[in-house]
């Protein structure tokens, strides 16, 4: 069965899509008029529970703001929350939606005086408790989180266009008793079917699974963004683990094309995209695996120009020697950032990576020469193999791209200290290179421990960057008990230090489309999904079983561990795939 976004998130929310096709017929006489229609849809979800309330003794009946609402305002005030304040006593309350989401809120009034309140969107239940200063943290960049506004008389206010779990609510009349009838999140999403899937016996990993492929869901908004509380951007480096995960989920979808276009076109050659000379190298990547998994050879062509000029000046950033020589901002992600060496070492298996992607497309568009320069660059590419310098970022581009023995990296790097120094962007680096080692089982153990330790402090989506260092902490969905460190206030790092920190960042999606590449075991081998590989790794898992979209439809796919070690497999695929065992 098909699972959308909605029936996972909460089974009873009422949903009212806001997709339209036209205009009233009143616009008639302005044909020319320049309209665009969103294409998500928007659901009202009322709280899960109260965490907090300041002088509680002033608000009556708050447990019915956990009801069932409908957005209407009514004469009655049958069933209203009062809200009433003093002179130096007002109450305030926070409210728990049970998972991330993006949108804002719906506060609908009864018949009372209009009252003035302070709003607090928090990603975490201390974030939504903090002041917007240096010290915490806490800010209003890329989204408004920390307002005021007035409240309607018998009436409904809809505001706030956020990231966020919590909301706080301050009354901040004096006087005054303000009846509230619903106060409900207004959750902004793209209402499409979870193609992909799955199952095992490991209800750790389901859970990884879904929480990675949610965390990209909420980011597919307009664009797909890095992040939606902060870094509501196309960064099109981080843009891979994305793509891949809507690879692996949802199949095809407009709003990936739609970002590498955007990217594209606001980044004339020579200028390196958001900056970072990485990134356009990630941008041809993102091409070759789009294409890989949809087949869509027209939107292939559409690149070529671009392609072509990038490539052509991305040869120019080799040296003879075979060393990449790229310049602008050399970045792989931010907690490898001290190590320059060892960025050095994941930019040359990164060139090399996308060398041999350029071979590859060049082919499938029919440009013999390109293909040509594209495959001598990767052979003198392969003749300069730097140090790692202990980071596991470059150690597993180096493995990856084949400069370095996988088994060596794993052995030497990558697995060395287990979770330790991985991030939450580059893990699945790290996690592919371990594949490639063949330590299935060791990859499975890192997803287990890095990314189930964010689940086991609250998470619903998965954060922006994590460190096992970090623990022990309370979560992100209680107030700070006396005495112990909050996840979300006291750390972070670079830009995202604190509150700034961003718990729901699509980079961190990796475990869901390396679960149904190597667990289900799905390899694509031709463009379109014509021709997949299927090769299971169980690990100690007993059975595994999901679904894998295709342009066709999805594949089904059953996994079983018999008695004597093998794996019995069952797969029912479109008859337009080839299945390779």
């Amino acid at each position: 069965m098909k699972r959308t976004l909605i029936t996972f998130l909460m089974a009873s929310a009422v949903i009212s899509a806001v997709a339209q096709h036209s205009l009233p017929p009143i616009w008639n006489d302005q044909p020319n008029k320049v309209v665009q229609y969103d294409v998500r849809t928007k659901a009202y979800i009322s709280p899960t529970r109260i965490v907090w309330m300041q002088n509680s003794d002033l608000i009556s009946n708050p447990e019915n703001l956990l009801l069932p609402g409908n957005g209407q305002a009514e004469l009655t005030n049958e069933g209203v929350i009062y809200f009433k304040s003093t002179e130096g006593k007002r109450p305030s309350i926070l409210l728990d939606f049970g998972k991330e989401l993006q949108g804002g809120i719906q506060i609908v009034t009864g018949m009372g005086p209009m009252s003035d309140i302070r709003v607090r969107f928090g990603e975490s239940a201390s974030e939504a408790m903090a002041n917007i200063t240096n010290e915490s943290g806490a800010t209003n960049d890329h989204a408004i989180r920390d307002f005021q506004m007035r409240l309607p008389w018998l009436g409904v206010a809809e505001v706030g266009n956020s990231g966020f779990r919590f909301v706080r609510i301050d009354f901040l009349g004096d006087d005054m008793t303000v009846p509230i009838k619903e106060i409900r999140a207004a959750f902004t999403y793209r209402d499409i079917p979870y193609v992909g899937s799955f199952r095992s016996n490991d209800e750790r990993l389901n859970k990884i699974w879904m929480t990675g492929a949610y965390t990209v869901h909420l980011n597919m908004q307009d664009y797909i963004w890095d992040g939606i509380k902060r870094d509501r951007l196309v960064w099109i480096g981080d843009l891979h683990p994305e793509v891949m995960t809507v690879n692996s989920v949802f199949g095809y979808n407009e709003v990936i094309p739609k970002s590498l276009d955007l990217i594209r076109d606001t980044t004339p050659l020579p200028v390196w995209m958001n900056g970072i000379s990485s990134y356009s190298l990630w941008w041809l990547l993102c091409h070759r695996d789009w294409y890989y998994y949809q087949g869509d050879k027209e939107y292939l062509a559409q690149q070529k120009e671009y392609m072509t000029g990038l490539l052509n000046h991305l040869f120019t950033k080799i040296g003879d020697d075979g060393k990449e020589n790229l310049d602008g901002n050399r970045f792989l992600d931010w907690p490898s950032s001290p190590n320059q060496e060892g960025i050095g070492a994941g930019l040359q298996g990164l060139m090399l990576m996308t060398m041999d992607a350029g071979a590859e497309l060049m082919t499938e568009l029919g440009d013999k020469a390109m293909v040509n320069k594209c495959r001598e660059k990767s052979a003198l590419l392969k003749k300069y193999v730097p140090d790692h310098n202990g980071l596991k970022q470059g150690a597993a581009l180096m493995a990856i791209s084949g400069l370095a023995d996988p088994a060596t990296m794993n052995k030497d790097v990558i697995s060395v200290g287990g979770s330790r120094n991985f991030s939450t962007f580059y893990g699945y680096y790290m996690l592919r290179a371990m594949a490639q080692a063949g330590d299935y089982q060791g990859a499975i153990d890192r997803m287990r421990e890095y990314w189930g330790a964010m689940l086991d402090l609250g998470a619903t989506t998965f954060w922006e960057d994590f460190n096992m260092e970090w623990l022990p902490a309370a979560g992100i969905d209680e107030l700070v008990p006396k005495g112990m460190k909050d996840i979300h206030g006291d750390f972070g790092d670079y830009c995202y230090q604190k509150f700034r920190h961003s718990l729901c960042h699509g980079w961190a999606s990796g475990p869901t489309s390396w679960m149904s590449e190597y667990i289900l075991g799905v390899q694509v081998l031709k463009p379109g999904c014509r021709e997949v590989k299927i090769t299971p790794h169980l690990g100690d898992l007993e059975w595994v079983e999901g679904t894998f979209p295709t342009p066709y439809g999805p594949i089904e796919i059953s996994h079983r561990k018999l008695p004597n070690g093998s794996i019995d497999s069952k797969i029912k695929a479109p008859k337009e795939v080839k299945i390779v065992k």
